[in-house]
């Protein structure tokens, strides 16, 4: 295997572990809205999660496992999608939440300040801010 499929290989797990992350929290309320639906087709594209793929992490995403990333930029980038995720339906259930908060510690923030950086995410995207806006203001509260 060379060095690029390696890195291929790791960048399309993380992928999957981050898509497969907001899949859960969609589904912590039983439901998968319209909304989130749309929301999740427009995200894999993104990610670069194939149909098989996305129809495979629909079924069992707990499969996947959430790879923390390491710089805490990128860990705002994953607090983003999720917090968006969470918005998409206007509804913020107790179960999605605590499943926000576990994802969040999951991703690598800290027991100590995730309730505060879930409150300031959702607050934030509540206002629709980009992503670039989002991660300047999450730095500066930091």
């Amino acid at each position: 295997m060379s060095f690029s499929d390696l890195f291929d290989s790791e960048f399309k797990q993380r992928n999957k572990g981050h898509f497969s992350s907001i899949v859960r929290l969609a589904l912590a309320d039983g439901v998968f809205a319209p909304e989130e639906k749309e929301f999740l087709e427009k995200l894999a594209i993104r990610l670069e999660i194939s149909s098989a793929e996305y129809e495979e992490i629909l079924e069992n995403p707990s499969k996947y496992p959430i790879n923390p990333p390491y710089l805490y930029a990128k860990r705002l980038e994953r607090l983003y999608d999720l917090a968006r995720m969470v918005r998409i339906d206007h509804i913020l259930g107790d179960k999605q939440e605590v499943m926000l908060k576990k994802l969040c510690l999951g991703i690598g923030f800290t027991s100590e300040n995730v309730d505060s950086i879930v409150a300031s995410a959702l607050s934030l995207v509540d206002e629709n801010v980009d992503l670039d806006d989002f991660l300047l203001k999450m730095q500066k509260d930091e």
